[in-house]
């Protein structure tokens, strides 16, 4: 005979269980250690009695030598009970066959659940968290946006994972803040966020999802220029080149983005000349020049800054060294 170990995704619906695993629970006994188990009452609706008993690894090997068993693992995975399972199958002098049997699968963003659930468990238990609001959170976004881009300036493809766990940490945080607030007061949730940006996305590219054709990426830019104009229309904001430019970015951005916007619109050039300050004036013509150039001036600056800090640390090091070399002597 054999054991069955069937195991469920905490992440799926409880009742939603592949073939094989309904075959199985509806052709052999059934037990389980955890008596609330989420699957429990869909099991009992559908008629498969389920035996819940005390952990004995012993006992429910011996008890396959006679009858093939299902047991109805938890979901947190039984690490512990599994391995003196295995170890009491073994000690038999005619070990089962131990045959593990997904019941359910996690689907691909399934592990988000399990951020929504530690989140909304965070802002109810923990006293920071709980205190935050949108406002104090500001600082933590600013920070791991740019954490984000040194790993990818670096090419450090582990930390990126890292890093980009804390942005959408970020996100989840404050759609859990927000989900506080009742609909008619500003509230939403992340399935809200998520909502609103799968409806952008599928809007802006009708050449996937409508029968919109393109060429090439020139003409999928130039459609997301036309649709995002149409939004704003309907929105009722007044129609410019730079509306929509965020004026909160670092300036050489936000500067490079209004020139790229008004170059594409037709103005003049000449609205750049002469601006108030001079030191800005000069800014905004190195700006100018980048663009010109094909560059952006953001990454030119950091590119810049990252060599004159490792200017600056060989600089140390090699004054550390020749101290050390003096104190020596």
């Amino acid at each position: 005979m054999s054991l069955i170990i069937l195991t469920t995704s905490p992440r799926v619906a409880p009742g939603l269980l592949s073939g094989q695993a309904w075959a199985a629970l509806g052709r052999h006994p059934v037990r389980t250690a955890t008596a609330d188990h989420p699957y429990l009452p869909y099991l009992a609706e559908a008629g498969i009695p389920v035996e819940t008993v005390t952990p004995d690894p012993a006992a429910l090997a011996r008890d396959t030598r006679t009858d093939t068993i299902v047991w109805l693992a938890a979901q947190d995975g039984e690490e512990d009970f599994m391995r003196a399972l295995g170890q009491a199958a073994l000690a038999l002098d005619d070990p089962p066959v131990i045959e593990v049997l997904p019941g359910s699968y996690d689907l691909p963003g399934a592990r988000l659940l399990d951020l929504v659930r530690v989140m909304d468990r965070l802002r109810r238990e923990c006293p920071w968290d709980r205190e935050q609001t949108h406002e104090s959170l500001v600082p933590y976004l600013v920070e791991e946006s740019y954490e984000v881009l040194e790993t990818i300036e670096e090419g450090d493809r582990a930390a990126l994972r890292e890093e980009l766990g804390d942005l959408l940490l970020q996100v989840m945080f404050h759609s859990r803040v927000a989900q506080e607030r009742l609909p008619g007061d500003d509230g939403f949730d992340v399935d809200d966020v998520a909502a609103g940006i799968v409806e952008k996305l599928v809007r802006r590219h009708p050449h996937v999802f409508a029968d919109t054709r393109v060429s090439g990426a020139e003409d999928v830019s130039g459609n997301w220029e036309v649709i995002k104009a149409a939004e704003r229309a309907a929105k009722g904001e007044r129609e410019s080149a730079v509306a929509g430019v965020p004026m909160g970015q670092p300036a050489l951005s936000l500067a490079a983005q209004l020139l790229r916007r008004a170059e594409r619109a037709g103005v003049p050039a000449e609205l750049a000349e002469e601006l108030p300050s001079e030191l800005g004036a000069r800014l905004f013509d190195l700006v100018r020049l980048a663009a010109e150039r094909g560059l952006d001036p953001e990454a030119e600056l950091r590119a810049a800054a990252r060599a004159y800090r490792s200017r600056v640390e060989e600089w140390e090091v090699a004054r550390q060294d020749e101290r050390g070399g003096r104190r020596t002597e």
